[in-house]
């Protein structure tokens, strides 16, 4: 422009007889539009201060902030909620009585600022500074009653939750952009946003308090790598609790290891151990298997040529009452040769096919996220066949093994699962399985509680059924007898199941009350004890 405009100045549109009035009606004109030009940048540069200026002290009534509604349990307890905070401001070059303002500074914060040191703050060349974040309401109440030119509040709205890592994995937390980053606060991102209606969970805190406290005490006194925990409505889906350990700060994610954000109900992926031969004996008696299993010594399983490919044999403590067991005797004692032969006598495919309908081979994509896929077999030859009947061979997440024992437990209907609160009304959901054998797997599993490895989950005045599992690790391809996982799968009351727990513990040891063992019998199934007895009344309230 500026070229241009020299170039009209130099050379004019007029010819060389034109008189010298022309040439100076062009040079008046070529200065009237640089004048225009740099008024108009000026201008704009002064609407773009202004404009941020104005942005920052909007903020006192909170029009530009981005809102979003709370989050609440199913008892409407605040889990996350919006909070508007201030911070108290100056700008120097703004300010009038230099004097009152500097005296008012000292006055609301007196151990922070002197009256020469106030003084200082206002004389200052800057144009714009804090002087106090995050003020308390008093304070900013006096600093809003003086209307003092220069002194402001900064308005600033803040996602807060209560409960802190209570929830930090269900909840999750937003960005500094307002938007959810994890958990609910990230898949109903739209409703936060767009809605002012609290969103209603059917997550219960009082629930979840206790199995945060009861986890993080078993942890500790087991020197566990991790702990999860979770409650599931059996009829409608809902999840009333859902801990995983360790957690971290949704308010500040920085304070802990991001390790810790991994949520390991939906993200761990792991070998469950004996829970499986609840859905081997749902086989065999889909099956129409009826007939007892020698049990007294190991199991060998032989390869074509007649070598033994593998020898599958039980816990040392593992005592059979009697050397040849029926198929719900192996599931009532644990016993893995026993649900090795179960295996090997089912019909080709009939292990996929189970595990298919149980959704055990695919990634879940459930309301509130997606789950890890399964690990499966390469191949399903005798040994996988075999091992894949207690658990071994075989890795899902504590979801998947959580939705897939409610399905065998709860009149046979596989339910997906729920974060939010829904009525009660008749169960919704795919049969995979018969109501007359759901019916007898719960009273094996009522016995399992009774009887043997379950016996510390027993509360009094409800019935609870349950499956202990305890799954050695494996590492570079080799067992360590060293390193397990040991859970529990537990319902209640067993003749009409209405909820379903999984509490699991990774790498617990052994301790000086469980003699030095660390089947789940000595630390998973006393932990659900615990929790069981403390929730039972404000379940059943």
């Amino acid at each position: 422009m500026f070229e241009i405009g020299k170039d009209i100045f130099k050379h004019g549109f007029l010819s060389a007889s034109s008189d010298r009035k022309g040439h100076r009606r062009m040079r008046i004109i070529y200065y009237f539009f640089v004048a225009a030009f740099v008024l108009f940048v000026g201008r704009t540069l002064q609407l773009g201060v202004e404009g941020t200026d104005r942005s920052r002290r909007a903020g006192a009534d909170g029009a530009w902030m981005v809102q979003r509604a709370d989050i609440v349990d199913r008892n409407g307890d605040i889990l996350a909620k919006n909070i508007m905070s201030g911070h108290i401001t100056l700008r120097p070059p703004y300010v009038k009585d230099r004097d009152k303002v500097a005296e008012t500074i000292h006055n609301i914060l007196p151990y922070e600022y002197t009256l020469a040191q106030a003084l200082g703050l206002v004389n200052s060349s800057r144009k714009f500074l804090y002087v106090k974040k995050y003020a308390s309401d008093s304070q900013r109440e006096v600093v809003e009653t003086a209307k003092l030119s220069g002194l402001e509040i900064e308005a600033e709205q803040k996602r807060r939750y209560p409960k802190r890592r209570l929830f930090s994995h269900v909840i999750g937390f937003v960005g500094r952009d307002g938007y959810g980053l994890e958990g609910v606060e990230r898949t109903y991102d739209d409703y936060l946003r767009e809605n002012t209606d609290p969103l209603q969970l059917s997550l219960d805190a009082r629930i979840q308090a206790v199995f945060y406290e009861q986890l993080s005490m078993a942890m500790q006194h087991y020197q566990a790598k991790a702990a999860m925990g979770m409650l599931m409505n059996s009829r409608t889906g809902e999840i009333i609790a859902m801990v995983s350990l360790p957690d971290y700060d949704p308010e500040n994610i920085n304070l802990d290891p991001a390790a810790n954000r991994l949520f390991m109900p939906l993200r761990g992926v792991f070998e469950m151990g004996s829970i499986f031969k609840i859905f081997n004996t749902a086989m065999a008696m889909e099956n129409g298997i009826n007939k007892e299993y020698y049990v007294a010594k190991p199991f060998e399983i032989k390869d074509k040529f007649g070598r033994t490919a593998a020898r599958i044999s039980d816990v040392r403590s593992f005592k059979p009452p009697r050397p040849n067991l029926t198929i719900e005797e192996i599931m009532l004692h644990s016993c893995n040769a026993g649900s090795a032969q179960i295996a090997l006598d089912l019909p080709d495919g009939t292990q996929e096919e189970f595990f298919h309908r149980l959704h055990l081979d695919e990634t879940l994509e459930l309301e509130f996220g997606v789950t890890e896929k399964p690990l499966m077999p390469a191949k399903w030859g005798p040994v996988e066949r075999a091992t894949m009947s207690f658990g071994h061979g075989i890795s899902v997440t504590p979801m998947h093994l959580l939705l897939a024992v409610n399905a065998m437990t709860n009149g046979g209907i596989y339910i997906y699962p729920t974060l939010l609160k829904r009525g009660v009304g008749p169960i919704k959901g795919e049969r995979v399985l018969s109501a007359e054998i759901s019916a007898r797997l719960r009273e094996i599993m009522f016995h399992i509680a009774e009887e043997t490895g379950g016996k510390k989950a027993r509360v009094a005045g409800v019935e609870i059924g349950g499956k202990t599992a305890t799954a050695e690790k494996y590492e570079n391809g080799r067992v360590n007898n060293k390193k397990n996982l040991t859970a529990f799968a537990g319902i209640f009351p067993v003749s009409a199941p209405q909820y379903t727990i999984l509490v699991i513990l990774d790498e617990p040891k052994g301790t000086e009350d469980s003699f030095g063992l660390r089947t789940a019998a000595w630390n998973a199934v006393p932990t659900t004890g615990k929790i069981l007895d403390s929730i039972l009344p404000l379940l059943f309230e």
